[in-house]
């Protein structure tokens, strides 16, 4: 199984989903892919098997992902403060990939009807989305 974890600003929703992956899914390949270099150096560090930083990583890699994990900005083009550019977005929501999305009401996008809630409970909640893709 692929996965492609993509995330940016700081890096530390990516760096929990890939360290969380890594544990649940060891011969899952996961793939890091941050909008900005710090984010791709957190997600390596949590034990990424791959990682690459921009643009073309994204649409790349979004081709050949079983899975694709982040933030909800990475289907929104100029979100996370314009990290997210419309080719990522549009590549991210044309692949073939299930998509786990993170709500993280932050940077303009307010997903409603879901409450606030602490970082390892998403985490929590993206394991179980997962084991559930894997056995569709």
């Amino acid at each position: 199984m692929n996965i492609l974890v993509i995330d940016g600003q700081g890096g530390g929703l990516g760096k929990a989903i890939v360290a969380a992956m890594k544990a649940h899914f060891p011969d899952a390949v996961v793939y890091a892919v941050g909008t900005n270099s710090i984010a791709t150096q957190q997600m390596l560090k949590a034990g990424a098997d791959h990682g690459a930083t921009g643009e073309n990583p994204v649409i790349v890699l979004s081709r050949s992902a079983d899975l694709i994990i982040g933030p909800v900005g990475i289907c929104i083009a100029d979100s996370m403060y314009g990290e997210v550019t419309a080719r990522m977005a549009q590549a991210v929501g044309e692949a073939r990939a299930k998509r786990i999305l993170v709500p993280v009401n932050i940077c303009g996008n307010i997903v409603v009807g879901v409450q606030d809630t602490s970082l390892s409970a998403m985490i929590d909640g993206v394991i179980k989305a997962a084991e559930a893709a894997c056995k569709a």
